[in-house]
């Protein structure tokens, strides 16, 4: 819950949006007809991770690298570095993340409850009066002035009501939403999901596999430049982060899927827009493992439990690809070599999901 925000923690239907307008350069390798609003990635090997390779960049920015806004950025990512050598094998991959129409149909099709429907125990809430144990999810509450960027709790809370069906609280619908990304999932809600659909979760590896879209090494899925040609690929925050979000990419807040270009595989908003779960636990450390074995990593499934120093006792999964609340001052974790982490018993206001299926 609202504890288990840490680092960035604080973080298809036919009427949908034009997905056929992507590059499809990967579908001449697919192994038959693509399943709906699918694209197929191509087997292939990568240097995956994220080195501090643009730090420098950073340190001739306006905002001077010893500002408190920039120090999470100056560690170069730590947990995800070293950059080490992975092969996948192909599979199919949504060509955007699962939006409200969709996580609608499954719910209404399963009588399916999420998480954030259902009323927390004390043991997910510690200390919390009794009274104050229903159902909610955390959203995003900007502060009217600036604030210190070392405390989350400035800019999100705990609001009861809060789920899928109403994303920034009760009073809210979906009525003119139905092609945003479906937010306030926890892991197991987006498993569910999966499940039921005939997918699963990608793992982290064909997660920037997919991301990259056959350009390996580069910053972002489109390339190492972050506004090709003067012009916004992602939805991020812009502005004084957290209470100024601009909208120069032209959101504040969620955006609806595919409303920037996509990679080369076809996929859209694989940076930024909301996070995405992914299958694998996390640890800080696993890059360093898989590195020091000094081989390829074959399609890699990740560490078999999870450990976080910053809150040691709390099982997390696998973020990928930042969300409209990325900022370069805060997180930066729309590049695409970085990696995020999230309670598995949480969603949020900026964490949703995709879904892939093995190519047979």
């Amino acid at each position: 819950m609202l504890a288990a925000l840490t680092g960035c923690d604080r973080t298809p239907t036919a009427s949908g949006p034009p997905w056929a307008s992507g590059p499809q350069a990967a579908s001449r390798e697919a192994p038959g007809a693509a399943p709906a609003g699918m694209v197929w990635i191509p087997a292939g090997e990568f240097a995956m991770g994220g080195p501090a390779r643009d730090m420098a960049a950073l340190e001739r920015a306006t905002l001077a690298p010893t500002d408190p806004v920039c120090t999470g950025l100056i560690s170069g990512f730590p947990d995800a570095q070293p950059a080490h050598r992975v092969a996948v094998d192909g599979f199919w991959m949504d060509v955007t993340e699962v939006t409200n129409e969709q996580f609608k149909r499954f719910a209404e099709a399963t009588h399916y409850i999420t998480v954030a429907e259902r009323k927390p125990t004390p043991e997910q809430i510690p200390g919390a009066p009794l009274e104050l144990l229903v159902p909610g999810s955390v959203v995003f509450t900007p502060p009217n002035t600036a604030v210190a960027l070392d405390d989350a709790a400035q800019w999100w809370s705990y609001v009861p009501g809060a789920d899928w069906r109403h994303p920034n609280g009760p009073s809210g619908t979906l009525l003119g939403q139905e092609h945003l990304p479906v937010v306030h999932v926890a892991f197991e809600d987006a498993e569910a999901y999966c499940k039921w659909a005939g997918k699963r979760l990608p793992t982290e590896a064909e997660w920037e596999w997919a991301a990259r879209g056959g350009l390996d090494g580069k910053l972002y899925p489109w390339g190492d430049d972050p506004k090709p040609g003067g012009q916004t690929r992602a939805n991020t925050f812009q502005g004084r982060f957290p209470q100024g979000d601009t909208g120069e990419d032209g959101f504040r807040g969620v955006a609806p899927v595919a409303r920037y270009p996509a990679n080369g595989y076809g996929l859209h908003d694989m940076a930024g827009n909301v996070w995405e779960w992914c299958a694998d636990w996390y640890r800080p450390d696993y890059y360093a493992r898989l590195a020091a074995e000094g081989t390829v990593a074959r399609n890699p499934k990740g560490p078999s439990d999870s450990v976080d120093p910053e809150e040691p006792g709390i099982p997390k999964r696998v973020h990928r690809g930042g969300s409209f609340l990325c900022s370069d001052q805060y997180c930066s974790r729309y590049r695409v070599g970085t990696r995020g982490k999230g309670a598995i018993d949480t969603g949020s206001v900026h964490v949703g999901f995709r879904a892939v299926k093995d190519g047979k």
